[in-house]
């Protein structure tokens, strides 16, 4: 098993053309790909083909999926995406309390109807605001797979480590719904200020020997995806966290 590469973490590095063929000499041989793509998708595909590479799934933004459900479709059927998680909402769209988030779960629902009708997953990607309390006392992620128990989920786990969340627990509570994780490290406190405190797989405090395995005993593939928000040295990161994903798969083979 090998971990697919968020491409979003390697954007101030190396061009993709100059980027992709050097990935699977570091063991990585997925890619999943994020908005910077989606202008020029047939060349992408191209290169991600050439350099030997899959892309079994990527990130679009529900603004961007909503101006044209149709032509998102067509774009993540011509990348050859058969995952599709919406990655984000901004902090002025967030709902303030539990009904806001249910029915903004079930806008998502319906959103990705047409990618489900063909064939592709269709979800939603955390980061630490759903895990944070609402005046009313609810969690928005919690709220959100209540109101839309059949949206998928891919699961950043370390985001919901910094939202106050226990992640084993959400992987076990929302088992069903999980179809990837993000796969990122979290950085000592008060280290790595200059990366926004994350850290390379295997140089942080994140359990992820625990973690993967919790995932690898659930029924369904779940597809493993190596993220760093803002690495100091892009190819860094991948190498370092690429050697230590294949580590940590080694030593949670249940």
């Amino acid at each position: 098993m090998t971990a697919s590469l968020q491409l979003y973490s390697m954007r101030n590095g190396e061009d993709f053309a100059t980027l992709l063929p050097k990935l699977p000499a570091l063991g990585i041989t997925k890619v999943e790909a994020y908005g910077a793509v989606f202008e020029a998708p047939d060349a992408f595909v191209r290169a991600v083909n050439d350099s030997g590479l899959e892309m079994p799934g990527c990130h679009m933004g529900l603004d961007y999926i909503q101006s044209d459900p149709s032509a998102a479709v067509a774009v993540a059927q011509t990348l050859g995406a058969k995952q599709v998680f919406v990655p984000y909402l901004d902090a002025a769209q967030r709902p303030t309390d539990a009904a806001g988030y249910a029915a903004f779960a079930k806008e998502v629902f319906a959103t990705g109807a047409p990618f489900r009708d063909a064939g592709i997953t269709f979800g939603w990607h955390n980061h630490d605001f759903e895990l944070r309390a609402l005046d009313d006392g609810s969690i928005p992620l919690d709220v959100m797979f209540e109101a839309a128990p059949e949206l998928s989920w891919e699961g950043d786990l370390a985001w919901v480590i910094v939202g106050g969340g226990d992640p084993l627990t959400y992987i076990n509570k929302y088992s069903a719904q999980l179809a990837a994780i993000h796969v990122k490290d979290i950085a000592p406190n008060g280290e790595n200020l200059d990366e926004d405190g994350w850290a390379d797989l295997g140089q942080g405090t994140v359990d992820w020997t625990a973690l993967i395995a919790a995932c690898r005993r659930l029924p369904q593939e779940i597809e493993y995806v190596l993220e760093h928000d803002n690495p100091s040295d892009p190819m860094r990161y991948a190498t370092t966290s690429a050697a230590a994903f294949a580590k940590v798969w080694e030593n949670t083979n249940v």
